[in-house]
This record gives C-alpha cells, structure tokens and sequence, in this order.
C-alpha cells in the first residue's frame, strides 16, 4: 500500500491513492481554509471505516443487513509525547441483533486492520529526501 502527500499552499495538502485523492487541511484557528479533514482526524476516519467494513461485512454475509450500519470514533489528545489515545469505537447496527449476534459482530469488529495495527506499533522509518543534495537521511521512529 502507498499514498502520495503533495502540498497544495500553506497547511492544505493532497492525498492521493491509486485513483482517489481526498485534501488535508487545518481549521482557520490554525492556519488553514479548513478544506479537509486534519491528520488525526483523517486516523479516526480510517479506524472508523475499517470497523465499519468489518461490521457491515458481518451483517451482509448472514442476510441481516446490506446498508446502515454506522460508527463513530472518539480519542484524546494526550501529552508527553504528543498523541492520540483512549480510542472509542462506537458501532450502530441499523437492525435489532441477539446476544449471539451482537457478540459475533463485535468479534468480527475486532479483525480491523487498522485497529490491530494500532495495538501492535510498527516501525517507523522516516527518511528524508533533500532536492538539492544527492544524500537522504535516515531515522527510525518507534
């Protein structure tokens, strides 16, 4: 998987994968026009779909439901270092469910790509290329 980030003007950039593009941007009280969501904001959305896309393959695959579902995601803003944390994921079934089902589809929520791999922190290589200069830098980050 790969994305390409590309500055557009100021704190607004452009997110570009296989065919799709989508803005990130800051609100206006930090610099930016507010024309798209800003990072963290963008990390919630992903762990959002991915537990919505679990959740609704759940539902679809045992005739309950084809549409409807809906999650919402919630963090904190910790200190030291600066992060996300407390992660709450909120999942909406659009039709009544058993005990049973409740638990298998919360079960099948659990499988979400993007949840486990905040659970398990990969690594992290920052590399920097500099235009000018034929030398990259490298660092890792844990």
């Amino acid at each position: 998987m790969e994305v390409q980030v590309h500055q557009v003007e100021g704190v607004k950039f452009s997110v570009n994968a296989r065919t799709q593009t989508i803005i990130c941007d800051q609100p206006q009280e930090n610099g930016g026009t507010d024309a798209g969501m800003t990072p963290p904001e963008l990390l919630l959305a992903s762990l959002g779909t991915c537990a919505a896309y679990y959740a609704a393959e759940y539902l679809r695959t045992r005739g309950l439901a084809t549409s409807g579902v809906s999650v919402s995601v919630t963090s904190e803003k910790l200190k030291g270092p600066a992060r996300l944390g407390n992660f709450r994921i909120r999942v909406n079934s659009p039709v009544p469910l058993t005990t049973e089902q409740s638990e298998a589809l919360m079960r099948s929520v659990e499988h979400c790509l993007v949840k486990n791999t905040l659970l398990s922190p990969p690594e992290i290589k920052v590399e920097l290329n500099v235009e000018q200069g034929a030398e990259t830098m490298a660092g890792t980050c844990v």
